[in-house]
């Protein structure tokens, strides 16, 4: 093996997380902020150490044929949606959760190929951005700055008729919960109903990797690939490269992108449990984006006014925000993986590795995405995965108009690399 291993990172790395876990219980006002800030750094390092994200699911499929991240993607939803069925079994009648029964709408459809397009040219979501902050700074700012715009240009439309009032619509829901389909608390209805979607939606992903192999267009992905060989290093006799060997099973070496969807799934209903509630990332965005117009003189109140949103949610301090911290702990968990596995010094060599005009694409990516969230009311994380893991209708429409939108927006961003070649 005879690896060079940057243990200096790796002691940069563990006196990070322990200082920001510490620095949160200290200056956040109260356990359930330091919750979120946790819940976050653990997403955060998970996203960075399985090379997983629902924005490279798609892209992935699209530019080298591989299904795989969106089959463990999907799984993830169908085991998510089991535990969920479990705690409502059990806890439903004590406690109240908040479910995403998201309705099904112009806005949902419209919303989720916009988000779609725009994360195709920036490669990353709401969650991702946060992840990328730590490895492709540059990129995740500018996106981050123009998602930001796009939410709160978007914001208006947050009352809208055709935003929020359902086509379809099962009992007293403004939408489709599978399990009020079924007499009784219906939840194994409900999961039959998800676990049969899941099955149509991989063997129909199967089905398109297969004819991209048999056309040979059927590409590697340099991370599924680096796992795999990781996976396969036997484990060594000499004593000093066992040790070698230990430590980086232990902290380097990636995970499987199911072995990922899987501690994600987990987190998931960690979050359910603890807060009654979902998974959300993109609101913050426009709360942030307005603190950097208001210190250019941008009145909350002129924001308020134009978002239809109380003064406070422009003037409330970023610290205060549940799902805020928790994208703030993402961003910390990310940066935590490639200190610990000592590569982030070589990371950011290649953090300006990109073609000028890209940059006006990554711009583009964020403000489509950022209203895209506001049709339809949240991104990959409370638009798509939060509501199957409910058992909702909305969230696989919202899984194909996302699909539909990365098709787009990979071919639009085909066409400009074209161009600029030429």
């Amino acid at each position: 093996m005879n690896k060079k291993r940057n243990y200096g990172e790796f002691i940069i790395g563990l006196v990070l997380l322990v200082g920001v876990i510490l620095l949160g219980r200290a200056k956040l006002d109260g356990d359930m902020l330091v919750f979120r800030l946790t819940i976050g750094i653990a997403l955060g390092y998970v996203f960075a150490r399985a090379y997983t994200g629902f924005a490279g699911s798609v892209n992935r499929a699209y530019n080298t044929g591989s299904t795989k991240l969106m089959r463990a993607m999907v799984l993830m939803f169908l085991v998510t949606a089991i535990g969920v069925a479990g705690i409502l079994v059990f806890n439903g009648d004590a406690v109240e959760y908040r479910l995403n029964v998201n309705p099904i709408t112009l806005g949902l459809l419209v919303g989720g190929i916009m988000f779609g397009f725009g994360m195709s040219l920036s490669s990353c979501c709401a969650s991702g951005i946060m992840s990328d902050l730590a490895n492709e700074t540059p990129k995740a700012l500018i996106t981050m700055f123009f998602f930001g715009m796009g939410v709160v240009l978007g914001m208006p439309f947050d009352g809208k008729e055709w935003v929020n009032e359902s086509w379809i619509k099962v009992g007293e829901r403004n939408g489709v919960f599978f399990p009020d389909l079924f007499s009784g608390n219906g939840y194994l209805g409900g999961l039959l109903i998800t676990a049969l979607l899941t099955l149509i939606f991989v063997v129909v992903a199967y089905m398109y990797e297969s004819s991209r192999k048999r056309k040979g267009t059927l590409g590697v992905v340099a991370s599924e690939a680096k796992a795999e060989n990781e996976r396969h290093i036997e484990v060594p006799e000499d004593q000093e490269e066992l040790k070698g060997y230990i430590f980086d099973k232990l902290f380097v070496n990636s995970w499987s992108v199911y072995t990922g969807g899987l501690i994600i799934a987990v987190l998931f209903l960690v979050i359910f449990g603890a807060t009654q509630g979902g998974w959300g990332a993109s609101g913050p965005f426009g709360n942030w984006f307005a603190k950097i117009v208001m210190l250019f003189g941008v009145k909350a109140e002129t924001l308020a006014n134009y978002a239809g949103k109380d003064v406070e949610f422009f003037t409330g301090s970023i610290f205060a925000n549940g799902i805020g911290v928790q994208n703030m702990g993402i961003f910390v968990g990310a940066l935590v993986y490639l200190l610990t596995s000592g590569q982030l010094v070589e990371t950011t060599k290649n953090f300006f590795n990109y073609p000028k005009f890209q940059w006006l694409l990554f711009a583009l990516g964020g403000v489509t995405m950022g209203f895209g969230t506001r049709l339809s009311k949240g991104y990959n994380a409370g638009a798509l995965y939060t509501p199957i893991a409910q058992m909702s209708l909305s969230g696989w429409i919202f899984l194909l108009a996302l699909i539909v939108g990365g098709i787009l927006g990979n071919s639009f961003q085909k066409k400009i690399f074209e161009k600029a070649s030429e």
